[in-house]
């Protein structure tokens, strides 16, 4: 018998499962659900790269070409993938009411003596799946998931509403409010004064839940205002169903690389805290992410020490509350000086399998040593490589050395059948990684 496997769940979908029920239009919903569960490759990658035998179950199948790439990073022992048929996108249900998924599941889980489960997010359906292995006489452990005791801090601390009531003054002036009449009114009375407000939804999923106004987006006249806010909201349930926080928009010092820095941080088994890496969040207008920097100097020394101080608080309160696993805390660096905390995300995060997989080929001082840069839906039109090996081959220059530890990786090969890129650079410094960059896009033709 074998000692230890770990079991990798990509329930990316679970984690938004209220909310994307709440759609209007079910087209929507499918496209963002099926958006969502085609960046399980990243993942894939993460899960090469932190154990040598796993198990990784997956709402889409991995390719080939992909997988042989992952080895090649990674050498890997044993990486086996299970995609259930059963097709509801609740991935752990769908585990369980697969036949052949579970038995292969099963049977591979008792030649093992340790196995150890792991998520992108403690859902209600993956507890449900842990009742059922532990049925099946399936002895794991679950170290990044809260008891179930204390499963209510995953919503609790990772909606709008949760965090404010515990970042306190932390946060940009807002208040929370329910239905779209009273949201309406309290979101134009703010933008009236302001001239500016930024609508959230409790929960969310990309930017869907996320409305930010600037000057003269609304009407200037508070009924005229109100009224084009609720037939907005009148557009989509998840306004009424759901709390809705309104807050002042804050004035970004976008001169500290883009102005959106980010933490994350690892709780463990019995409450320790530990920090893992900061940096900057690419984010657009509309505040979509679509990417991060990090590196352990990126930040002036008085933001940081500000993060740090916010970040460690917020973790301990977490961590008393027994939440466990990683989390992020995503802030605003404002022109005056100030840091404020935007949202934070209990789950795996965007950046999660970004670092496992730069921690495994680096090292575990790999936050001071290099420079990373990571980018996801960068939209390539003009390339023609949309085969992972022709991808590599043209960009072989470039790629990802483990002899000179710098270079480009590749995050995921369905990205690019749609002309999408997704990659992460690896360099000694910024200037490095940016020359890396614009070497790439000069390669493929943008």
């Amino acid at each position: 018998m074998d000692k230890n496997i770990t079991v990798y769940v990509y329930n990316i979908v679970e984690d938004e499962w209220d909310f994307l029920n709440a759609y209007a239009d079910s087209g929507h919903r499918l496209k963002d659900i099926e958006d969502s569960e085609s960046t399980g490759e990243g993942f894939f990658l993460a899960a090469a790269a932190a154990a040598a035998d796993f198990v990784y179950i997956s709402p889409q199948p991995i390719a080939a070409e992909f997988q042989t790439y992952a080895r090649s990073l990674f050498n890997y022992k044993h990486g086996r993938i299970i995609v259930p048929k059963t097709k509801t996108h609740e991935l752990c249900l769908d585990l369980i009411q697969d036949p052949i998924s579970w038995r292969h599941l099963i049977t591979l889980a008792h030649n093992y003596q340790q196995v150890t489960l792991l998520a992108y997010s403690a859902t209600p359906q993956f507890y449900r799946l842990m009742k059922v292995l532990a049925k099946a006489g399936i002895k794991f452990s679950t170290p990044e998931t809260p008891n179930p005791e204390s499963a209510w801090t995953v919503n609790f601390f990772g909606s709008k509403s949760g965090v404010r009531q515990m970042a306190g003054l932390a946060m940009p002036e807002g208040l929370i409010c329910s239905g779209k009449i009273e949201t309406s009114r309290i979101a134009a009375g703010k933008y009236i004064k302001n001239h500016s407000v930024v609508i959230k939804s409790n929960n969310g999923s990309s930017s869907n839940g996320l409305l930010i106004y600037r000057k003269n987006s609304l009407p200037d006249n508070y009924s005229a205002c109100a009224a084009k806010l609720e037939a907005i909201f009148g557009r989509e349930s998840y306004w009424e169903k759901f709390p809705v926080v309104v807050e002042d928009l804050i004035n970004v010092n976008s001169a500290i690389d883009g102005g959106f820095p980010s933490i994350e941080f690892k709780i463990k088994g019995r409450g320790r805290v530990e920090m893992l890496f900061h940096g900057v969040l690419a984010v657009t207008d509309k505040g979509e992410y679509y990417g991060m920097d990090v590196n352990e100097s990126i930040l002036p020394k008085h933001l940081k020490t500000q993060m740090l101080v916010l970040g460690n608080r917020l973790a301990k309160q977490y961590a008393a509350a027994g939440y466990r696993g990683h989390f992020d805390i995503d802030m605003i660096a404002a022109k005056n000086g100030r840091l404020y905390i935007s949202e934070s995300n209990t789950r795996n995060t965007g950046w999660t399998d970004i670092y496992k997989i730069v921690k495994k080929l680096i090292g575990n001082n790999w936050f001071n040593q290099v420079y990373v840069l990571n980018r996801e839906y960068i939209r390539f039109p003009k390339n023609r490589r949309t085969n992972l090996n022709d991808l590599l081959t043209g960009l072989s220059s470039l790629i990802y050395s483990p002899q000179t530890k710098k270079g480009i990786i590749i995050n995921s090969e369905a990205f690019l059948k749609s002309k999408y890129l997704y990659y992460t650079i690896i360099a000694p410094d910024k200037q490095s990684a940016y020359a890396c960059q614009k070497k790439m896009m000069k390669l493929l033709g943008n």
